[in-house]
């Protein structure tokens, strides 16, 4: 099969990828390595695409989550409750390096599209399996969201304070450090041990092992005190007063970030507070009672005045930012983190750039969120179908190709 020209480059040219996950970890993971350069083809079931699709708020016509998460890539929508869905299907798995799916543990075993048939069309496919609790054990079957898997590794019960009691974050930890960045990272490992060794491999990814090492600090805090700390009073979770959010005089909040005795004394100096030198590290009741002394400081000017005021003294003095306020950031836009794309439906779209910058490879978003099966046309020429083929395809059921496709 001849691979499409493509607009895309990064250090992952040359790769291709089948993308057969759905809503956010998978989606996000797999959009982040086509914008790196892969050629990530989604796969979609004409019958039961990719529930984001169809989840509000939506951007004149389409799904503003879908669209977030799933630039850059190519749309296939095959029947894959087909036999003859299935034979296309691994078609493409003689032309892919990776596949990545997010189904329950032996639910693509049962559709016939899973790992060991797989291997048997191409020895060296890499399939990565992303789920919320792993291929084995007690919770494997289980179904599961984010707020599940923090609730299990100790994230849920360590954000909050005791008046509180556990809060819920405002971004879905698991869902992206647990499964769109460990996706990645699996995919990589295994790519570089396939090009040491030859072989191919199947990855288990468990969104909440995956989130475990969030907690490393504080597991080895706890096994060296045994103490377990209440919600909002361990060290850096809201326990000192020299590390936390400060609310000021418009409303708005900054946040205090000092754990270095030396930014603690340029504070202490800029804020003309010498008396607080000898307590950057009280806890318990002595931390209460200079966090309250500290909050009363910020209620005295507005979030930007304390920011501007802080500028040129090194004391990790930040505003809390709220997500409208994100792309007129300036140091942002330096980084190329704001993007626009220009979407056929919706017009003028924004999204956040490449984290990653490479200096010989760079990498860059390429082409908006695709349609249903938007290339299913092209690609299926690329593996060497007619149109009389394709034509046949459609009227079968087999594919779906929407109008004004690529093809």
């Amino acid at each position: 099969m001849k691979k499409a020209k493509r607009s895309v480059r990064g250090p992952l040219d040359k790769i291709r990828i089948l993308d057969l996950t759905r809503l956010y970890p998978g989606p996000l993971g797999t959009m982040m390595l086509a914008d790196m350069g892969a050629e990530v083809i989604k796969i979609e079931d004409i019958n039961n695409p990719d529930y984001m699709r169809y989840y509000p708020p939506y951007l004149r016509t389409e799904s503003a989550g879908f669209l977030a998460v799933n630039r850059s890539k190519r749309s296939v929508a095959i029947n894959l409750g087909a036999k003859k869905g299935v034979e296309l299907f691994f078609l493409l798995v003689k032309t892919a390096d990776v596949v990545i799916e997010q189904f329950r543990p032996g639910i693509i075993d049962k559709m016939g599209i899973g790992y060991k048939n797989a291997r048997k069309i191409k020895k060296d496919i890499i399939y990565v399996s992303l789920t919320g609790y792993g291929q084995n054990g007690p919770y494997a079957m289980q179904a599961g969201h984010d707020i599940n898997y923090i609730g299990y590794s100790g994230i849920l019960a360590s954000t909050g304070t005791k008046e509180t009691g556990p809060v819920i974050p405002g971004a879905q930890i698991a869902d992206v450090a647990g499964g769109a960045y460990m996706t990645i990272i699996a995919c990589l490992s295994a790519l570089w041990a396939r090009e040491k060794t030859g072989w191919g491999q199947q990855v288990d990814i468990s969104m909440l092992d995956a989130i475990l090492p969030l907690m490393t600090l504080q597991m080895a805090h706890y096994q060296a005190v045994g103490i377990l700390p209440e919600a909002g009073q361990a060290a850096l979770s809201g326990g000192l007063a020299c590390y936390n959010v400060y609310q000021c005089a418009d409303g708005k909040y900054v946040a205090l970030g000092i754990l270095e005795e030396k930014f603690w004394k340029n504070f202490c100096e800029v804020m003309r507070h010498s008396e607080w030198l000898d307590r950057q590290f009280v806890v318990g009741e002595e931390a209460d009672k200079l966090r309250g002394e500290i909050s009363a400081l910020f209620l005295t000017k507005t979030r930007d005045e304390w920011i501007i005021a802080a500028a040129d003294h090194d004391i990790c003095l930040t505003p809390v930012v709220e997500i409208a306020e994100i792309e007129n950031n300036y140091h942002l836009q330096t980084r190329n983190m704001i993007i626009e794309q220009k979407h056929p439906a919706c017009g003028k779209i924004k999204g956040f750039g490449v984290p990653l910058k490479f200096s010989r490879t760079p990498a860059k978003p390429g082409m908006p969120a695709p349609s249903l099966g938007n290339d299913t046309q092209a690609i299926l020429k690329e593996l060497g179908y007619s149109k009389s083929d394709i034509k046949t395809f459609q009227e079968e059921g087999v594919i779906l190709v929407p109008e004004n496709s690529k093809k």
